[in-house]
């Protein structure tokens, strides 16, 4: 009797977590024929931000010694995370960016530090950016071969507007501006790209400029950039607004400023909402909440399709959750499952350029901000950089909408790079990957899914199953710096292209699929 009862206490057990755990069949489809987008070659950027150490939110203050004028720029943690990227792209700006002042020619009198004072622009005074501390930066820069775009100081020369606290009128002086560019090009520092001002469009953060005035000062910027650097081979780009969608500024700067002169328009995404919200972490899980900042992405897209076709729609700065970010949440594996689709999200969109805030700095860095060790969402960028190429292919399946997938062809191989996204905590997904081959719509002819060798899998989760760890594991193993502070290697596992890639709970896995028959890559 006691051998008999054991026996049911085992099958309830089995029964029990048969029903918590289950597994699905899902037949991916990847069209093949055609891309729907096309990223830049270095989709993945980072930023770096002017906050001094008192920043502060919600009684803590994350950025630590991370802004630029006080980051540890020797360090070798962050030069190797830099180095890594074999271009990484970065973003030097951000909220204080228009209360900088450079310290060369003689259009500036006092420079000042940065000081916390109630009543300035973000509770900062205006601060001073010396020309050494550019050196330095710029030696790292040139030692990682990292891409720089620079966010220059939209709000000098203007005023006021009685009566409304967030209007400013008047042209931009861009004498400074000038000065500082006339000095980075006589020090043959590269610069990919100039961006004027930060979140000043639309109803603005903290100040706000018309958008007909706006575009008439980035016309003003591109005479600069032409200038300062004759050579079109070497001539950066010019990036603008640095804000957040809205659908008539945007449409009016792009006709305003007119054919060939903005590069890029970019524009900001905090779509999880305040780092304190306690239901972050739901949101970061939740693909119905995802989704709706789709029509952003969709919106930005069609204002340069009608308005600015020479030009592409970049995501200048993203940290998910504005105010530094969820110190629970947003250095932690989970905030990947946000910080991944919006990387997929934003690149059907044709989106070129996802900045993410920040490299280091807040609860939102790629590096911790004391340690600099990476956190989970640091390996994923460096694997999306590394795996997922340019031209993006249209992908769908039926079933859980918790499954997340994103195909492009891949970047250095023949065949394509699938990214799977499992936001499900007891489901795992059994994905069998499906080539459809037809350019109409009906007598589908579905294609050969690749060659019958072996796919490389790069499967993510977090350590011990915590998805709030700051700890990532792949392939089972974690990711941890060499002896030598060094990124560690990152190499798949190779598993039978006949089987389906096994995608367990709250897990990323991307696989590359050599072989695949996908006539978009070939352009």
């Amino acid at each position: 009797m006691a051998q008999i009862g054991l026996r049911i206490i085992i099958f309830c057990v089995l029964l029990l977590s048969s029903c918590l755990a289950s597994a699905d069949d899902v037949k991916l489809n990847v069209e093949a024929v055609t891309s729907i987008g096309k990223t830049d070659d270095n989709f993945i950027c980072a930023t770096l931000d002017w906050w001094p150490s008192n920043k502060c939110d919600y009684d803590q203050c994350p950025w630590g010694q991370a802004g630029l004028l006080n980051l540890d720029l020797d360090n070798q943690i962050l030069a190797n995370a830099i180095r890594a990227f074999n271009p990484l792209r970065l973003r030097l700006g951000g909220s204080l960016q228009d209360q900088v002042l450079y310290k060369v020619g003689d259009s500036i009198k006092k420079c000042p530090h940065f000081k916390k004072r109630d009543g300035e622009l973000f509770g900062f005074t205006k601060g001073c950016f010396h020309m050494d501390r550019w050196d330095q930066l710029n030696k790292l820069f040139n030692d990682t071969g990292a891409k720089i775009t620079f966010g220059l100081n939209a709000l000098i020369g203007r005023k006021k507007v009685e009566g409304d606290d967030m209007l400013m009128m008047g042209d931009w002086n861009s004498k400074n501006a000038h000065d500082f560019m006339k000095y980075t090009a006589s020090k043959g520092y590269k610069i990919d790209s100039y961006e004027l001002g930060n979140e000043l469009c639309g109803s603005g953060v903290s100040k706000r400029i018309e958008a007909e005035q706006y575009g008439k000062d980035v016309i003003e910027l591109k005479r600069l950039v032409q200038d300062v650097y004759p050579d079109p081979s070497t001539q950066p780009k010019v990036l603008g607004p640095a804000g957040f969608y809205d659908k008539q500024w945007f449409n009016t700067f792009l006709q305003t400023t007119g054919p060939n002169v903005v590069d890029g328009l970019t524009h900001h995404i905090y779509n999880l909402g305040a780092g304190v919200d306690s239901t972050l972490i739901n949101k970061v899980q939740d693909p119905y909440f995802l989704d709706q900042i789709t029509q952003t992405y969709e919106d930005a897209s069609t204002s340069v399709n009608l308005f600015g076709p020479w030009s592409g729609a970049w995501v200048g700065e993203a940290g998910g959750a504005y105010n530094s970010g969820g110190k629970d949440v947003s250095h932690t594996f989970v905030n990947g499952f946000w910080f991944l689709d919006q990387l997929g999200m934003t690149s059907t969109f044709n989106h070129k350029v996802y900045c993410r805030q920040s490299l280091i700095g807040g609860n939102y860095g790629l590096l911790n901000t004391t340690t600099f060790i990476p956190n989970p969402d640091y390996y994923g960028a460096l694997l999306w950089h590394r795996l997922m190429g340019r031209n993006v292919l249209a992908t769908s399946h039926n079933s859980s909408p918790y499954l997340r997938a994103y195909t492009h062809c891949s970047k250095n191989s023949a065949g394509i790079t699938v990214m799977l996204i499992n936001m499900s905590n007891s489901t795992t997904f059994e994905v069998s990957v499906t080539n459809d081959m037809n350019l109409h719509p009906t007598g589908r002819k579905l294609a050969d899914n690749g060659d019958n060798t072996q796919r490389e899998e790069y499967h993510l989760t977090p350590q011990d199953g915590n998805i709030q760890s700051d700890v990532l594991l792949l392939n089972g193993t974690p990711l941890k710096l060499t002896e030598s502070a060094d990124i560690p290697d990152m190499n798949p596992q190779l598993v039978d292209n006949s089987l389906p890639i096994s995608v367990a709970p709250d897990s990323i896995v991307f696989a590359t699929i050599k072989g695949f028959k996908a006539p978009a890559c070939s352009s």
